[in-house]
């Protein structure tokens, strides 16, 4: 308990540094950062639709955090999220093709849900073979299934299952019966019930972590492996079983876009949801219920972003990226501190 603590309170410190250097740089880029902070906050907070628009944007990085945050708990790093996710969001636009004959909405959701799931896993368990069976680096292979996956989901939306009545790069309209409804005080925004599931799932996983046998194994794979094996505890089966899982994860973000907003799969969706999930897994420290307020951090500079166009002069949206590249640095800045201090004694 003492270190989830103390880790969160680094966090919390590392964030107020990079905050603090991204308002400097405003400062001296001629904008006043007070000024970029009421921008930021009112273009996330300001009404029930921009509040809707922040929880939509929050709801993807809560997956895609999850999905770098359990294989490090394994000792992988998982950059693969961004492949992970086209590839669930295609299967979830698939199960509108396949499942045309369903008339129950909870079983069309739910069967969505399993497809998209399903195939992000199938495709993140591919580099967990790899590195279990051939001993290949996930980094190199999660970045390959990167490309793999935007060429190989390119093909099916422009030639396999692509609207004929569009001209835009897009599959077939998902039946009506797939659709998963707003809540009306968000104001068009496209979330509802799903960020309680999103959320509910993180506190699931934090505690299945510390109380099941395969997440002790996951956690003991990723601090020893050798000794983990001495005591019959198999890292290849830990590793293959850990990118599946972030793989599943990571595809449920099709579940939020396909099924809760555009209610089809279109090219170029995701606003680099993968990668930005790597900088909320390193924000949260390992600490999985952490993986919230550090999704809704980026989700705030996702959203707010959008307005510094508009109502700024000096600034442009790429603050947000400044900022979020800051704020891991000060994270980040914490291990340099601890050398030198133990240097020290």
């Amino acid at each position: 308990m003492k270190y989830l603590l103390r880790s969160s309170l680094k966090s919390i410190a590392g964030v107020f540094l990079g905050l603090s250097l991204g308002l400097v740089v405003c400062y001296f880029a001629g904008e006043s950062p007070l000024k970029v902070l009421k921008v930021l906050f009112q273009s996330s907070f300001g009404s029930g639709y921009d509040f809707g628009m922040t929880l939509f944007y929050t709801a993807p990085l809560l997956l895609t955090g999850l999905a770098v945050a359990i294989p490090f708990r394994a000792g992988l790093f998982n950059i693969g999220g961004e492949g992970q996710l086209l590839v669930g969001a295609l299967g979830a636009a698939a199960a509108g093709v396949i499942g045309k004959d369903i008339h129950s909405p909870i079983v069309a959701i739910l069967f969505a849900t399993a497809l998209a799931f399903l195939a992000g896993g199938i495709w993140g368990a591919i580099p967990g073979f790899l590195k279990a069976k051939r001993g290949s680096h996930e980094v190199i292979t999660t970045i390959m299934m990167n490309f793999i996956a935007a060429g190989m989901t390119s093909y099916f939306t422009l030639y396999v299952i692509k609207d004929p009545d569009s001209s835009q790069a897009e599959t077939i309209p998902l039946p009506a019966i797939f659709h998963l409804k707003p809540f009306a005080i968000f104001n068009g925004a496209p979330m509802g019930e799903l960020i309680f599931v999103l959320i509910a799932i993180v506190v699931i996983i934090h505690y299945w972590l510390w109380n099941s046998v395969r997440g002790f194994e996951l956690k003991a794979v990723g601090e020893n492996e050798v000794a983990a094996e001495t005591y019959g505890i198999s890292k290849q089966k830990s590793w293959i079983f850990a990118m599946f899982l972030a793989g599943g994860l990571a595809g449920l973000v099709g579940v939020v876009e396909v099924l809760g907003n555009a209610h089809r799969f279109k090219l170029g969706f995701s606003a680099d949801y993968g990668f930005v999930g790597i900088a909320v897994a390193l924000l949260a420290r390992g600490n999985i219920l952490g993986i919230i307020p550090s999704a809704l951090l980026f989700g705030i500079l996702q959203k707010g972003s959008g307005s510094l166009d508009l109502e700024t002069e000096k600034v442009t949206r790429d603050l947000a990226y400044i900022i979020q590249g800051l704020i891991i640095l000060g994270v980040a800045a914490e291990g340099l501190y601890e050398r030198k201090r133990v240097k020290r004694v």
